[in-house]
């Protein structure tokens, strides 16, 4: 399965793990509770999904990479104690705690939450004094003589074999008691990440020109050559700090990330033509309304590999106008509740009080996202900024409250003009797709970029749009043709042997 269907898999079981009767006891009793593990290539995105689960599901997470660690690190350190056995003194071996089950204590210390993940990653790639406690860890949730504490779902993850020649296979007794999970690498799941995570446009235009270059893995005479998920993702984020200090990627960079020499060269030669694309269409005049006959006639005539390029450019950039909507909305929203509650109690004061406590808590048990954190800490400097308003001016009560809510009112303008920039950008762009391209391929494929970006769908739900809505039904329309004339062959096929 691919990894969105297998982070839905983990979450349904710990849903179900943490599950908890009438008196208070988990309906799958901690034994029956089997450890999932998860089996896939290097570099899917196994252990990020994870950092999402338990920040979804509000637990714990501690999550280790076995192959870092010893024996004596995983089962702790032997010391000699004295017990008395029917009458006579015995000096007997005993270990100290786990750092391993130490860990998920301390972390259960830093975080106040009681349930949590712990992740083992690269689990059947011990060495071999590790081995048998592995196998101990999954069959029993113990390390040596230590329990994982109750309330702590196990989650382990392995390479298959082909992938790594440190793997150790599980025998029956171990596999009948866990849940198995096998996972492969997936484009379109893992493009829907890829715009929430912002990776750069130019990596996601040459992967939809070049998607048999998004995942693969060779072994040659030089060794393994390799182009993974998290090498895309990893390049991404130096290109774009690149871009800010005004440097240039070269192939010999882009293959420090892209270890597969003929598809970094591939890479590099497109980076090349997207910058020159980006310069001679003049993406920022299209998004403006501005563009001229010659760029028209140009795109006729251009291949398709540039016509998608420029559908590209233009999804990359709108994606930056439907994240400062969504970032603006979520600002807007979240200090709009709070000022409902200071309407309610008439005291603000005590209301940024109650923020930064809830804010603390959210940060304390690291359920914060990069992007919900910076909203947080927004919300929680214009509130500030509002109580030293009121102090400064020296008002209370009603007044106090009026002057707030005008100061507020200048916040939610801003998001207005938020969403007027997001959506004339959205139509001029459609406005120049419909005179370069028309009713074509190139439509298609930017109204489905624009149904795959999380930014354009949190747009799209709230704002009117009315070209979209005309593409996106014709879309879905020509979907459902197809899906009939799939049913009707499978039908044919079926009389046919019938």
């Amino acid at each position: 399965m691919n990894i969105k269907r297998a982070k839905k898999e983990i979450k349904d079981s710990i849903e179900a793990y943490l599950k908890k009767d009438a008196y208070g006891e988990y309906m799958i009793p901690s034994i029956r509770q089997r450890p999932i593990l998860l089996m896939g290539p290097p570099g899917i995105g196994k252990t990020q999904i994870m950092e999402q689960i338990a920040k979804e599901c509000g637990i714990g997470l501690v999550a280790y990479t076995i192959t870092h660690h010893t024996r004596q690190s995983a089962i702790g350190l032997p010391f000699i104690r004295e017990k008395s056995y029917g009458g006579r003194t015995c000096s007997v071996t005993e270990y100290t705690m786990s750092e391993i089950i130490a860990s998920v204590y301390d972390k259960m210390e830093q975080t106040g939450l009681k349930e949590g993940i712990l992740f083992i990653d690269e689990i059947n790639c011990v060495s071999e004094t590790l081995a048998p406690t592995m196998l101990q860890f999954l069959q029993c949730k113990m390390f040596g003589n230590q329990k994982v504490p109750e309330g702590w779902i196990i989650v382990a993850a392995g390479n298959p074999p082909e992938y790594n020649k440190s793997v150790r296979d599980f025998d029956i007794v171990t596999l009948d008691r866990i849940k198995r999970i096998d996972v492969e690498e997936n484009y379109e799941v893992w493009k829907e990440y890829a715009y929430q995570a912002e990776i750069h446009p130019a990596i996601l235009s040459y992967l939809e020109i070049r998607r048999e270059y998004f995942y693969r893995i060779e072994t040659t005479v030089d060794g393994k050559m390799f182009a993974t998920a998290r090498g895309w993702e990893d390049l991404s984020q130096f290109l774009k700090t690149y871009e800010a200090i005004g440097k240039k990627a070269d192939r010999e960079v882009i293959h420090q990330y892209i270890q597969h020499w003929k598809i970094a060269k591939d890479f590099a030669n497109y980076l090349e033509l997207f910058e020159k694309y980006r310069k001679d269409y003049g993406l920022e005049r299209i998004l403006e309304g501005h563009y001229g006959e010659d760029t028209l006639e140009r795109l006729r005539f251009a291949s398709f590999d540039e016509r998608l390029s420029v559908v590209g450019m233009l999804i990359g950039r709108l994606s930056q106008f439907f994240k400062s909507y969504c970032e603006a909305d979520r600002y807007v929203t979240g200090l709009f509740d709070y000022l409902k509650q200071y309407k309610a109690c008439g005291n603000l004061e005590e209301v940024v009080a109650r923020a930064q406590e809830e804010y603390e808590d959210l940060r304390r048990a690291e359920q914060l996202t990069k992007f919900t954190d910076r909203i947080y800490r927004r919300v929680l400097m214009t509130m500030e900024k509002y109580l030293q308003m009121i102090r400064t001016e020296h008002l209370e009560g009603e007044e106090a409250f009026e002057r707030v809510r005008e100061a507020f009112a200048q916040e939610a303008g801003m998001r207005e003009q938020e969403t007027e920039a997001a959506a004339k950008a959205l139509d001029h762009a459609f406005d120049f797709m419909e005179e370069a391209f028309g009713d074509s391929q190139e439509m298609v494929s930017f109204v489905t970029e624009l149904n795959t970006n999380y930014y354009s769908i949190y747009f799209l739900k709230e704002n009117d749009c009315d070209k979209y809505y005309k593409y996106n039904k014709g879309l879905l329309l020509e979907e459902q043709h197809e899906k009939i004339m799939k049913d009707l062959d499978a039908v044919e096929e079926d009389l046919i042997r019938g």
